[in-house]
Parts: C-alpha cells; sequence; structure tokens
C-alpha cells in the first residue's frame, strides 16, 4: 500500500501511550519492561536519524503505585496528589533507561493555559525544537498536579495531536489498548469490521467514535483517538492508531506494514490550532 509506503520517510514523530498500555493490568503496577522496551525502539529510531516526541500518561499510575493505592484515585485532589508523586517517579524511570542508551529524556509539562496563551505557545515551540535539535526526546504530560480542567476533561490523544500540530510533526502514533478503529465497538458487537485507512474524516466517521475506555487507568475512548486524528490531520500531519499491548508495532510501523488505521494527512489552509484546543466533538 503506497500510503504506507510513505511511512518509511517520516522525520519527525510524536509517539503517544496510554496508561493502560504502560502498566500491568492486574495489579496498575508500572510495566518496567515494556517501558524498557519502549525507550530501547524509541532510542533506535533516533538512530536512524529521525526525531521523537514522546507523549506519555501514567503519572498517576506511577504515584497510586508509590503510595500503595488499591485503586484509581477518584477526586481532583487525590489524582493531583498522585500526579505530583507519580510524575518524577515516571520520569526517574524515563531518565535511567534513556540513558542506557546513550539517549537524553527531558521532561516537558504542558497546561492548557500554555496553548491558549501566545507568549506561552511561542515559547513551547521554540523549547521544542531546541530540545530537538540538542538531540533529546522530550517526554510530554498534562501538569496534572495544576491543571484540574484537564484532569476532569481533557485526555492525552488530544494533548499529543496539539503538541504535533505545534511542532509541524509529519507522523502522530496513538498506541492504545486497541487494534485501531472499528465500525462499532469490538469488544460488545463482534461483527465490528476493522478500518485500516482512512482517507478524510466525516462526520460518519466521528459518529463511530464511542467514549469507552475499558481501561482501569486510562481516559481516553475512541471519541478522544477521533478528535485527536482531525486536529493532527488538518495541520498536515498523519495520524495511526495502534495496539500498544505490544510496542514492537512501531518498528512494524516505521516498515510501512500494515498495521492499526492510519489517517491521511488533508492540510486545512485555514488551520489555526486555537480553533481546536477547545473544540468538543
Amino acid at each position: 500500500m503506497k500510503e504506507r509506503e510513505g511511512l518509511k520517510e517520516k522525520k519527525r514523530i510524536v509517539i503517544k501511550i496510554g496508561s493502560s498500555s504502560l502498566t500491568h493490568p492486574a495489579t496498575g503496577e508500572l510495566n518496567l519492561w515494556k517501558i524498557e522496551r519502549l525507550v530501547r525502539i524509541i532510542c533506535d529510531l533516533k538512530g536512524e536519524g529521525r526525531e521523537v516526541v514522546l507523549v506519555s500518561s501514567g503519572a498517576i499510575a506511577a504515584g497510586r503505585q508509590a503510595l500503595g493505592g488499591q485503586k484509581r484515585p477518584q477526586t481532583v485532589a487525590e489524582k493531583q496528589a498522585y500526579a505530583a508523586v507519580g510524575q518524577a517517579r515516571l520520569m526517574m524511570v524515563y531518565q535511567k533507561l534513556f540513558a542506557e542508551y546513550n539517549c537524553v529524556a527531558a521532561q516537558v509539562l504542558l497546561t492548557k493555559n500554555t496553548m491558549t496563551n501566545d507568549d506561552s505557545r511561542y515559547n513551547a515551540q521554540n523549547t521544542f525544537d531546541e530540545l530537538l535539535n540538542l538531540g533529546t526526546v522530550p517526554v510530554v504530560n498534562e501538569n496534572d498536579t495544576v491543571s484540574t480542567h484537564e484532569i476532569q476533561f481533557g485526555d492525552n490523544d488530544r494533548l499529543s495531536a496539539i503538541v504535533a500540530a505545534l511542532i509541524g510533526a509529519d507522523l502522530l502514533i496513538l498506541l492504545s489498548d486497541i487494534d485501531g478503529l472499528y465500525s462499532d465497538d469490538p469488544r460488545k458487537n463482534p461483527k465490528a469490521e476493522f478500518v485500516s485507512l482512512v482517507p478524510e474524516i466525516t462526520p460518519e466517521l466521528l459518529a463511530m467514535g464511542k467514549d469507552s475506555s475499558g481501561s482501569d487507568v486510562g481516559t481516553g475512548g475512541m471519541s478522544a483517538k477521533l478528535a485527536a486524528a482531525r486536529i493532527a490531520t488538518d495541520s498536515g500531519s498523519d495520524m495511526i492508531i495502534a495496539n500498544g499491548e505490544d510496542v514492537g508495532v512501531l518498528h512494524e510501523l516505521m516498515e510501512g506494514k500494515d498495521k492499526g488505521t492510519l489517517f491521511m494527512a488533508h492540510p486545512n489552509l485555514d488551520f489555526d490550532l486555537m480553533d481546536y484546543i477547545n473544540t468538543k466533538y
């Protein structure tokens, strides 16, 4: 498929991985083996001459692990406290693992205000550009400790698409707990059909997205991923939804193999990131 072949040439890539792909399902504890493999693959992609930004969930899950929490925190105060502990723990894990492969991780915490303020957004863009010029791997998350609104309503699918648009990425990969886009929820409807290629996002396609994350640690359902796809593709970036159960799928995707759902870029000449930040789909 010629559309897949084009993935081999992508140079600036944003990879988003969700909490459910970073943790053990039975306990919610960080899956260090999987995180280590993810880091190794990202460093290998850099070795191929690509620039990579990692948007990583998992701060609240890491805090939950560190504090011995037996269930997902419910109140905003609990989530903020877990995130304060967990973000430092998560970043420590990334720093150590990236260092093993001679790469440097850089932490970037964003809030909605960063994007809505023109000066802050411009500064964030410059920071990303400089970090990539320096050869680092920016590790991005929402600043959950202070961003109450994002904890209640936000998700890292949308954040990763905004980051992709901000830095002019040519590919966004969402690693999730599902193989890609289906005509219906495959967990409930065994006759749901898999969609491998989406040339353009239509209102009918958006209607397929059902906000149904089956994970105890994730937040974003398919509707959030389709909203992310609209931001990314309108800004000029291809986007893929793929199953993060095996992070080795990243290599397969970059080799042009038919994995996940590929959303083709269709740049909107009137694209303005501000129009998308506050929009709900």
